[in-house]
């Protein structure tokens, strides 16, 4: 069987990111999104969430641009400028992170999973705090880190993966069999989203995505990720993806309920 969650990343990010990952899960193919405890709509996106049962929810942990929410300061503007403050400890990565749960959580949302903004889960000083608070708040699940179809990825892909496979069962944290979607971040469209779907293996996989509406919110935020929003909108409110999903053979599924297969 092939299972798949289709997750948007950036759900607390602006208004009309918002509006969009709701759209694409009400008209489209999505299913899931992570939220950022300190994004500038996160009071709106916690609203959409109420209204929206259907949609699954997880944290979307920010470590790189942004505002801190345990010390009120500016995050590092770079994954790179990340690791530096690791390297000089001018960062807690686990309160930090915990910061960011709590407030999701007194929300009243139950989040199903967990992953990073751009992606610096990868970081495996930044991982081993996403599983160890996964387990402490007990989160079924952390993305996984690697995507195999990132050039050049699959032999380095092939030796990190079971080192993050087995840091997660060790707290008894799980990750989809597969992780796609990272490659394709701001090209994302109709046509290779089609083609990426019919290359998806047996068992469960994740599919990251940025779907939004271009307003002036996003139009004026500080990201590279603008245009192609509106792109993976259609991509995943496309009726001929449906249509390649049931040829594929692909099952939509949610965080949520991957957690209660097993």
């Amino acid at each position: 069987m092939r299972q798949l969650v289709i997750n948007a990343d950036d759900f607390g990010f602006t208004r009309d990111v918002n509006a969009g990952i709701v759209q694409a899960h009400r008209e489209g193919v999505l299913t899931s999104t992570t939220l950022m405890a300190n994004g500038d709509a996160f009071e709106d996106a916690v609203r959409l969430a109420r209204e929206t049962p259907t949609l699954d929810i997880g944290c979307h942990l920010v470590l790189v641009q942004g505002t801190s929410l345990l010390t009120g300061r500016p995050l590092p503007e770079t994954p790179r400028g990340v690791i530096a403050a690791l390297v000089r400890r001018h960062l807690d990565v686990y309160a930090e992170l915990r910061a960011q749960i709590e407030r999701i959580l007194s929300a009243g949302i139950s989040p199903t999973h967990l992953d990073s903004h751009k992606h610096t889960h990868i970081v495996p000083t930044v991982f081993q705090a996403v599983i160890r608070l996964a387990q402490e708040f007990q989160i079924p699940f952390v993305r996984l880190p690697l995507d195999r179809t990132a050039p050049f990825a699959n032999l380095p892909c092939g030796v990190a993966d079971p080192l993050y496979r087995r840091m997660g069962e060790r707290r008894g944290v799980r990750m989809t069999d597969h992780f796609l979607g990272f490659r394709l971040t701001g090209s994302l469209n109709e046509q290779s989203f089609a083609s990426a779907l019919r290359t998806i293996k047996e068992g469960s996989t994740e599919f990251m995505c940025h779907p939004g509406h271009l307003e002036t919110e996003l139009r004026n935020a500080a990201t590279r990720l603008k245009e192609s929003r509106v792109r993976e909108l259609e991509a995943l409110t496309s009726p001929r993806i449906r249509r390649t999903m049931i040829e594929a053979g692909i099952r939509l599924i949610t965080y949520r309920a991957l957690a209660e297969l097993h």
